[in-house]
């Protein structure tokens, strides 16, 4: 069959070419995070890893993700040795930027084989669909501001989560796929959030007979558990004979820390937060009461700092209970008709429920839902529909993470280039669905794409020309909130999607 142009493989030597002129780019404090890892996992034993707190940025994730560490670590040593002192807080010497920036582009060929893997599973027309799908994901701006700027190695996990979805497509892939699903969680713990998908999908495909639900299919059931339990073992099993199993636990979950993070994620409680900042001027002419010491908090995530002025507290129970049910009811779906659209899908709605009403969620963590719809997108015009407003309020809501005028143009440019492309190549690729479509749903992505333009130009350029340094949260509010809107009306749109197809 003749190869689609262009190929995943020319894709990414393109792009690593354009990586490899940002490495002087701006970085983040996750810079450093992941120098320190390096300097923890080389210079101090197994045992003293999640002890370690010379630097506030300690080792919070699981261990598969501290052993690849030390791998890198073992290579670290002969770009710059010093760069592996944990005393040496905030080193970054040329060696040691040019050393992690090129450890990102390097881990993420784990990506470009994930997704050539999933262009190659797919046949006929949808094969065409595919490689367009593929290849947003490889360029997807979401993982250049995150990874190839921001600093961090989203597109190794990612490439990870990707391949184990393409070996569920088969059922002689579904044992592996549990496995490398589970090697995942153990190097990222946030893809719990989409494990009760995976728990549904095999326990249905794999664990049950296909004939009948009341048919245990015992042998299945025990490769996959014993699987699991090694692959947990091997990651937990050196700490849990040191006792330190709570200890590790404590750093994977921080719940002492606020509802939102310091820049609200555009999840619900992104709106919440804007309607109570709304309420602080409204309320005293209804005459609700308002607590003087949440008015300067500006709900802004920092640790014991959130805190309401007018609506009511969240807690964490609330917010669990909230993801919990709306994961639940995809979920019922998935086991009811277990094929491999419905699982992508019910992957996708898990990420949207943990998104939207998860606690203290990261604005990086929008990809947890992008990547995995971008596999079905193409599946028809509906599915298309409800991913437009997604792609725009995902990726534009990351802009914020770069703040540094010389990265402006990039991050502007770049993704207002990659969602013109894509999404017309995508328009024309959707085929029709056999449904009829929301009308209303469709003037909705239409007219929140077009009022993202304006939105940008003034939080980026306008509101500094006029207010200076003066109301510095009100872009970064604008921002949350439009982007919140954006992807609470693509959930809803998606979770309409999904049961009516």
């Amino acid at each position: 069959m003749t190869e689609i142009s262009p190929t995943i493989a020319q894709c990414a030597i393109v792009a690593i070419a354009f990586k490899i002129l940002l490495f002087p780019a701006y970085k983040s404090t996750d810079f450093e995070v992941h120098r320190n890892w390096l300097a923890i996992t080389n210079s101090l034993p197994l045992w003293e890893w999640y002890y370690e707190k010379t630097s506030e940025w300690t080792l919070d994730y699981p261990p598969f993700f501290a052993y690849f560490e030390w791998i890198l670590s073992q290579v670290a040593k002969l770009a710059d040795p010093v760069m592996l002192k944990v005393y040496n807080l905030g080193y970054d010497s040329w060696q040691t930027v040019y050393f992690q920036r090129f450890t990102v582009i390097a881990t993420e060929l784990m990506l470009v084989y994930a997704l050539q893997l999933f262009v190659e599973s797919s046949h006929g027309v949808t094969k065409r669909a595919a490689q367009a799908a593929a290849i947003s994901v490889l360029l997807s701006p979401g993982l250049l501001i995150i990874d190839h700027i921001h600093f961090q190695y989203n597109g190794a996990m990612y490439g990870i989560l990707i391949l184990s979805l393409v070996l569920a497509r088969h059922k002689s892939g579904l044992l592996a796929s549990g496995f490398v699903f589970a090697a995942l969680l153990c190097m990222k713990h946030i893809y719990l959030y989409l494990a009760p998908a995976y728990f549904v999908y095999l326990l249905r495909t794999y664990c049950l007979s296909p004939k009948s639900i009341f048919r245990i299919q015992f042998l299945n059931c025990l490769k996959l558990a014993s699987g699991i339990v090694a692959i947990f073992g091997i990651a937990f099993g050196p700490f849990a004979i040191k006792g330190q199993i709570p200890q590790i636990l404590s750093r994977l979950f921080p719940f002492s820390r606020g509802l939102c993070h310091a820049y609200w994620a555009p999840n619900v409680w992104a709106l919440y937060s804007f309607i109570d900042r709304v309420m602080i001027s409204v309320a005293p002419r209804l005459g609700l009461p308002v607590k003087e010491e949440a008015v300067n908090s500006v709900t802004r995530g920092l640790v014991g700092d959130t805190a309401f002025a007018v609506l009511p507290e969240v807690t964490p129970r609330i917010c669990f209970a909230l993801t919990l049910l709306f994961q639940v009811i995809p979920l019922v779906k998935l086991f009811v008709r277990p094929n491999w659209d419905a699982f992508i899908g019910a992957v996708t709605l898990c990420g949207y429920s943990s998104f939207l009403f998860g606690w203290h969620v990261h604005e990086k963590a929008i990809l947890l839902v992008i990547i995995p719809f971008s596999l079905i997108a193409l599946k028809d015009r509906r599915h298309l529909s409800a991913f437009r407003p997604l792609a725009v309020s995902g990726h534009v809501s990351l802009f914020p993470l770069l703040f540094t005028p010389a990265e402006f143009p990039i991050k502007t440019v770049y993704t207002v280039f990659w969602l013109i492309l894509f999404l017309m190549v995508f328009d024309r690729m959707a085929p029709a669905s056999s449904r009829a479509r929301f009308f209303l749903f469709d003037r909705f992505a239409i007219l929140y794409i077009t009022v993202s333009i304006p939105l940008i130009v003034y939080c980026s350029l306008v509101h500094p020309i006029i207010f200076g340094k003066s109301y510095e949260f009100l872009p970064l509010m604008f921002m949350s909130s439009y982007s919140a809107i954006g992807v609470v009306g693509s959930w809803i749109g998606f979770m309409v999607v999904y049961f009516t197809s």
